[in-house]
């Protein structure tokens, strides 16, 4: 009887730790799965916020954390939801119509030309916004002589954007009015001269080299007929469609196929830059405010190809313009025919100013300050690490072991 007994209680007992085991597999199956939830909700969220933060660092790539912190506690009386932090060139109608409702609806890709443009120069001005105006582009005019007026008969016009200011460069106008925030709608921004020839230009095949090369900066190849072609580097290739370097085995400085930087490689001139969104915004920091002719940024500008200069800066050959080299801006130099009254004067008096030689002559100033600055910024942040020399050191060392 007592083996009955116990057998009975051994099978009693046996059954509820059974069930008991059951219960505990079945709550730690339950954990398992809420904990699995729960990993994937914490690496959903951590991704989202690493996209977040990676997103904002393509747009505003020299933002630090305290003018992030600045710029939040100043806003921070307004709903979140309201701010718009960036702007565009676009025209608005005073008021909306269905046409204007459903222009305004439909998204398309839109690039910027802006050109600082004179009077004298209306008939090459008008062959080159004619060549852009097909391809969606906004255009701006930056007016140096004043005269807006004198093209209003054009049909486009009224289209364009003009911002006048009286003998201002084209770099104290993208300073002032092409700031990265007012024009981050824009893919590319085009800031070129106002007497580049454009018959074997087109935007659209342009832009699509632009885009399947991956080039962050560009310009068109200047044809080898041009006028004040400064290197060798910008000059058009005819049997290519594009090019990143030239070989130059001539002069004190060799360019090979390892040079690094300009004159050989990752560099553009000043009269036909063509900018990436994230490019420009770097080039925009770049531009010295009290420095308005520009001379020295473009050998710097390979710092703003976002990477590698060599392979993301590059020139166009196949969509090519002609530098026609005419200056208009300042005014032109004294012609040599004189009356008798200003040889009397020209005698007497302080001999009469050539605009163009004091314009040259403050451009060259204003490189060597150029250059002093940037030595001083190299020299004063310590943090501050050369990316191009860095890529050197590391091919050299490699080429050692080899």
């Amino acid at each position: 009887m007592k083996s009955i007994k116990t057998w009975k209680l051994l099978k009693r007992n046996s059954f509820s730790d059974g069930v008991k085991f059951a219960v505990k597999m079945k709550q730690l199956q339950f954990m398992g799965i809420m904990c699995t939830v729960m990993l994937f909700v914490v690496y959903r969220t951590t991704y989202y916020q690493y996209r977040q933060t990676e997103m904002e660092a393509k747009w505003n790539p020299f933002v630090n954390s305290k003018e992030s912190k600045l710029t939040s506690a100043k806003l921070r009386s307004l709903p979140r939801g309201i701010v718009q932090a960036r702007s565009d060139m676009e025209l608005r109608p005073l008021w909306s119509t269905s046409s204007s409702r459903s222009k305004v609806s439909v998204s398309r890709n839109h690039n910027l030309l802006a050109i600082p443009v004179g009077i004298k120069l209306k008939e090459n001005v008008d062959a080159i916004v004619q060549k852009f105006l097909p391809e969606n582009f906004t255009v701006i005019l930056f007016h140096y002589d004043g005269n807006v007026n004198g093209w209003r008969d054009l049909d486009w016009s009224h289209k364009a954007i003009h911002i006048a200011a009286q003998n201002q460069t084209k770099w104290w106008f993208a300073k002032r009015f092409l700031h990265p925030d007012v024009v981050a709608n824009y893919d590319y921004i085009f800031l070129w001269d106002e007497d580049l020839g454009v018959e074997n230009f087109d935007p659209r095949r342009y832009l699509q080299i632009v885009k399947s090369e991956g080039f962050e900066i560009s310009q068109p190849a200047l044809d080898p007929n041009s006028t004040d072609i400064h290197h060798k580097f910008t000059i058009r290739a005819r049997t290519k469609k594009f090019h990143r370097r030239v070989y130059d085995f001539r002069g004190s400085v060799k360019c090979t196929n390892v040079s690094e930087g300009p004159p050989c490689t990752g560099f553009v001139e000043g009269m036909a830059p063509v900018f990436s969104r994230s490019a420009w915004y770097c080039a925009w920091h770049l531009i010295q405010n009290d420095l308005v002719h520009g001379w020295g940024m473009d050998m710097k500008l390979g710092y703003c190809a976002q990477g590698d200069r060599t392979k993301n800066v590059g020139v166009i050959d196949s969509e090519y313009v002609v530098h026609q080299g005419i200056q208009t801006l300042g005014g032109q130099p004294p012609t040599k025919k004189t009356t008798k009254t200003e040889e009397l004067l020209k005698r007497h008096g302080p001999a009469p100013v050539d605009p163009r030689s004091e314009i040259r002559r403050q451009s060259t100033l204003e490189l060597q300050i150029f250059k002093k600055r940037w030595n001083k910024a190299v020299e004063e942040d310590k943090a501050w690490v050369d990316p191009f020399r860095r890529n050197q050191r590391r091919k050299k060392e490699r080429h050692q072991d080899s």
